[in-house]
């Protein structure tokens, strides 16, 4: 069943508390089973510069907006350049959770236009095949990373959160699936993997 000549990227986005890192996770262990070979990969990274947005995400109004940008693009070239193409180069099926439609996003809702960031993140990075936005409001989001134990200030607050998911919801593209994120986690997976495999396998008989 699996094609290993060409990579694909799917990539997983929206608002905390969405159920991205589960989700992502599911369909990697299930593309695994049915034969693909997945790499699994997140942003931010562990990198020296998604370590650095980490440190600065405990503490509110740390960075400016252009400053998060440039540190989220400086985080994602390395993780093209290292990983993403790499393993798409070798035919692996990349499954992201979080990419430059986040920073379209959380750092647009700040005030930096979201199109000239997607036009400096597209001129290095490569466009997704398949983009799943996991939708649910901001104080449902907010309420279900209640127990992490570490909030991060820079970007956990309901009012900024709220701003963020509109930008979420206005991207539109072929490859982009708007998801439901508040119905039950099963459903939601089994969803996520049909459209995945049909978005796989057709283009497996097209190319």
């Amino acid at each position: 069943m699996a094609d290993r000549k060409r990579g694909r990227l799917i990539v997983f986005e929206g608002i905390d508390g969405g159920g991205k890192s589960t989700q992502a996770g599911r369909l990697a262990v299930r593309l695994s089973e049915f034969g693909y070979e997945v790499v699994s990969l997140r942003e931010p990274t562990d990198g020296r510069w998604g370590r650095l947005i980490r440190e600065k995400a405990g503490s509110a109004d740390s960075l400016t907006p252009s400053q998060e940008l440039e540190l989220f693009v400086k985080d994602r070239r390395e993780n093209v350049r290292r990983r993403i193409l790499p393993a798409l180069i070798a035919g692996r099926i990349v499954v992201l959770d979080r990419y430059y439609f986040s920073t379209m996003a959380y750092q647009g809702a700040k005030g930096i236009d979201p199109a000239e960031i997607r036009r400096l993140n597209e001129a290095f990075a490569v466009i997704p095949d398949l983009v799943f936005m996991l939708d649910i409001d901001a104080g449902n989001g907010l309420e279900r990373i209640a127990n992490r134990g570490r909030r991060d200030w820079l970007f956990e607050r309901e009012d900024y959160l709220g701003k963020v998911r509109d930008i979420f919801l206005s991207l539109r593209d072929d490859y982009i699936h708007h998801i439901d994120a508040r119905r039950p986690p099963d459903a939601v997976a089994a969803e996520i993997e049909a459209i995945a495999l049909e978005v796989i396998t057709r283009s497996e008989t097209t190319k």
